[in-house]
């Protein structure tokens, strides 16, 4: 797999609370991995928080006796999201602290697995832009059930409430998906700071077009837009 990533500030905030970690190489039992988390719980707090729970999540898969992957991952989730917690009952400088989490890997029979906290997400693109994710957010979840549209002005208001955090509470559940993928297909993690500037038909435009670096483009584009967030984006190709 090719892989690109970059994480920015933005163009509002001062401090970057989201992180990124990718590996096109064995990391444990692990083919590859790719990761992104976006911090919350004030400046100190949520770049911590990020920034942590990524460590030590690698630092568990790499160690890890489990033989099934999605057990590893799991297990990881879990540890981590225990210790994110406790520290954040233990100090008060993280107290509230907590972090979204997207992962992926693919195994070797080519299926694409996604755990998911929060509201980063991840993209399947091909020759159209699917979003496999599904938000853990206030307005996400209204509008799944019908109760308000996107274009409201209580969707735009309320979009940064997100109800699913790693580490705001003792246990956690991350949400799996899997899908089949194929060579040419494209991964795409990212942080609501490039969803809530750019939209899905662009960063599809983006993604399928001729510019080599595609990542550095699409967060010129969200920051463009304004750049209210810190913005990730890590891009894979599936070869």
């Amino acid at each position: 797999m090719r892989t690109f990533s970059i994480t920015d500030v933005g163009m509002v905030r001062q401090v970057n609370q989201d992180y990124v970690y990718v590996t096109d190489r064995p990391l444990g039992i692990l083919q590859n991995l790719f990761v992104v988390a976006d911090g919350m719980g004030g400046h100190k707090a949520g770049d911590f928080a990020s920034r942590y729970a990524v460590e030590k999540l690698v630092e568990c898969i790499s160690e890890s006796v489990y033989e099934n992957p999605l057990l590893i991952v799991s297990d990881a989730i879990r540890v981590v999201n225990r210790r994110i917690y406790e520290k954040s009952q233990d100090y008060e400088e993280y107290r509230g602290m907590g972090t979204t989490l997207t992962l992926a890997f693919v195994d070797e029979a080519s299926k694409l697995h996604v755990f998911q906290v929060g509201d980063s997400r991840l993209y399947l693109i091909s020759d159209t832009i699917r979003q496999i994710t599904k938000d853990h957010s206030y307005v996400e979840e209204m509008y799944r059930k019908g109760l308000i549209t996107r274009d409201s002005e209580e969707y735009q208001s309320k979009k940064n409430i997100i109800t699913r955090a790693l580490g705001s509470h003792d246990y956690t559940a991350a949400d799996i998906f899997e899908e089949p993928v194929v060579p040419g297909d494209l991964l795409l993690l990212c942080s609501d700071g490039l969803t809530n500037m750019v939209g899905d038909d662009a960063i599809f435009e983006i993604a399928k077009g001729a510019a080599s670096e595609k990542t550095n483009v699409l967060i010129e584009q969200a920051n463009e837009n304004g750049g209210q967030d810190n913005i990730s984006v890590i891009l894979a190709s599936v070869e």
